[in-house]
């Protein structure tokens, strides 16, 4: 459910597309079309696969855009149809991969082993370069499941009902997903940083 004011937004800026405003078509194609990148990218790995899923997304707006209902956001529409178009494009790759049901809630996946106070790390190593390197390695690493709703968390700063409309999950899904990426990602950057110091 979207509050008052962006839903407001929304229906003004559908009113404009919908009139065939080529400023309001390019003023979305802006604001969401490196936000879509980074989510497609984070998720398929390819830049050529990462470009389809943009224009593919922005196609389905204007094929789509008389069904649409406004019952969420046009953005968080947008990221829906880049993250089925992304996960389509996964599922060609690797067709029997299940990524939008329902998981169990074990903690068999990710469970901490190194347990790092990061405190102690000196400031020349957490402003050092390597370890934006390290993170983006990390994140790439996480299985797709998880570094969707990482993206979408973490980077996209979206909020739980988000994430939980796009990915086509619970909140309580996008929760423990968000938390077990946090978990591995901590994991990781402790094994890289802490055999360094």
């Amino acid at each position: 459910m979207i509050d008052q004011a962006t839903q407001a937004a929304t229906d003004s800026h559908l009113i404009a597309l919908r009139r065939g405003d080529e400023a309001a078509f390019e003023q979305l194609f802006a604001d969401y079309a490196d936000k879509i990148y980074r989510l497609a990218i984070g998720l398929l790995g390819n830049d050529e696969e990462a470009d389809h899923v943009v224009q593919d997304s922005f196609l389905r707006l204007i094929e789509k855009l008389d069904t649409f209902e406004g019952r969420s956001s046009l953005g968080t529409w947008l990221y829906r149809v880049a993250y089925n178009l992304s996960i389509d494009f996964i599922r060609a790759r690797r067709p029997i991969l299940p990524l939008v049901e329902e998981m169990e809630d074990d903690d068999s996946l990710v469970a901490p082993v190194i347990l790092a106070d990061w405190t102690g790390v000196p400031d020349r190593v957490i402003d050092d370069v390597e370890l934006t390197e390290s993170l983006d390695a990390a994140i790439a690493g996480l299985p797709e499941i998880y570094r969707a709703i990482f993206i979408l968390r973490e980077i996209d700063q979206l909020s739980v009902e988000e994430t939980a409309a796009i990915a086509g999950i619970s909140p309580g899904a996008v929760k423990v997903r968000h938390h077990r990426a946090r978990l591995f990602l901590r994991e990781r950057l402790a094994e890289m940083w802490f055999s360094q110091v």
